[in-house]
């Protein structure tokens, strides 16, 4: 009989520790108080999270709950696209990456902040380009507030620069003659990041410099781009095809190797300065080429208000907190999350020495948000399969064309 009182005793004394360790990383549900919300965050592991969280609560006078999106990408759409569609209403504000703010943002499971939010004021200082390709509906509404601008920009070596007799990359040419002037001994002038579920930015990124339309493959400029990358590998030889296996992880581990001259990537350069490789005489971010045009592309992870909230009062209160100076602010001191508002970025409080670059490319290029339709990861995975086929000469450029226009169609 004792023997089962201690077991029974226990038993009970680790559910309450477990319960207790869970209670320690989140807080899930609503209260439903008016100065309460529950917040599905991607921030939580990030070492400055509980010094934003502090600074947030302060200045928006809430109380915020939270709660650990997975890590696991799939795992994490899944479970929000279950959340939003489910009518869920434990949580109030999330935070999504631009793939699903294409999946989500014609569905009705987000509420409209133009009028709330981001009114004219606030909105004329966010990238026009980015909001409206990736975060308004078809019927015009804006469902998101971005928390950061992080751009695909080009990234060179310097040494490799100085080595070819180059002083800047401005135009194609530049581009074209760094490319071969860098190639020799095993090393390639240009590096890319193209699995097939990680290409897309590259081949939107190049259609977009030759001012031609992702969703538009009858458009000469637009096969004009992809002839350029079939050229680099098979022409001029200047980047390899077996990085076709590579992801950003493999990209810029070779990068940092040397083995690369250039290549375009999203951040402020944390993988290089972990290397010890990163600064205006070695590896630093450049102003993109102008080939046709100059253009880039943002992208962000953004606030978005569920539709089912119960406590939509407070929400549209903690929204307007991470649209404002002050939460920008935060985000940057605690996540170094580049501004998304141009107003807020020119503040001597964001010190950096990617700003001047960043800034240049706010005043000189066209900012868009990348090409996603509905249909997100079939789409991407598609059209990567394409360029996989094209590149391999298992398809012709006209097929590669006229099947990525029946893509479009089909996921749109």
């Amino acid at each position: 009989m004792k023997k089962s009182v201690v077991y029974v005793l226990a038993f009970l004394m680790t559910i309450a520790l477990l319960a207790g360790c869970s209670n320690s990383s989140s807080k899930k549900g609503s209260s439903g108080s008016k100065d309460e919300i529950t917040l599905y965050t991607i921030q939580s592991t990030q070492p400055g999270f509980k010094e934003w969280l502090k600074e947030a609560e302060e200045k928006s006078g809430l109380k915020i709950n939270w709660i650990a999106a997975p890590t696991d990408s799939d795992t994490r759409q899944q479970k929000i696209s279950t959340i939003l569609s489910s009518g869920d209403s434990s949580v109030d504000v999330l935070e999504i990456n631009d793939e699903m703010a294409a999946s989500f943002k014609n569905t009705g499971w987000l509420e409209p902040l133009q009028d709330t939010v981001l009114t004219s004021d606030i909105l004329s200082q966010f990238p026009q380009g980015y909001m409206k390709d990736m975060l308004t509906s078809n019927k015009g509404d804006i469902i998101g507030v971005p928390g950061y601008s992080g751009y695909l920009a080009l990234w060179v070596d310097q040494k490799k620069l100085d080595e070819a007799g180059m002083t800047s990359i401005e135009t194609k040419e530049d581009f074209i003659n760094f490319m071969k002037a860098a190639t020799k001994d095993g090393q390639y002038g240009y590096g890319g990041s193209w699995e097939k579920t990680y290409v897309f930015n590259e081949i939107a990124t190049f259609v977009n410099l030759f001012g031609g339309d992702y969703f538009d493959w009858t458009n000469p400029k637009s096969k004009e781009a992809v002839k350029f990358m079939y050229d680099m590998v098979n022409t001029w030889k200047v980047t390899p095809i077996d990085q076709m296996a590579d992801k950003y992880e493999q990209m810029n581990q070779k990068f940092i190797d040397g083995k690369y001259a250039m290549v375009f990537m999203w951040g402020t350069g944390r993988d290089y300065k972990n290397a010890g490789r990163y600064g205006k005489d070695q590896i630093h971010m450049i102003n993109m080429p102008k080939f046709e045009k100059r253009s880039i592309f943002t992208d962000s992870w953004s606030y978005v208000l569920n539709t089912s909230s119960k406590n939509k009062e407070a929400a549209i209160k903690f929204l307007k907190y991470v649209a404002s100076e002050d939460g920008e602010l935060n985000s940057w001191k605690n996540f170094e999350r580049y501004p998304a508002r141009a107003d807020v970025a020119s503040n001597p409080a964001v010190d950096s020495d990617i700003k001047d670059i960043y800034t240049e490319i706010q005043k000189t290029n066209e900012i868009h948000g990348r090409p996603m339709l509905p249909q997100t990861m079939e789409f991407i995975t598609e059209m990567g399969t394409l360029f996989h086929h094209y590149i391999q000469d298992k398809i012709t450029l006209d097929q590669f064309c006229e099947k990525a226009q029946a893509a479009v169609e089909k996921y749109q």
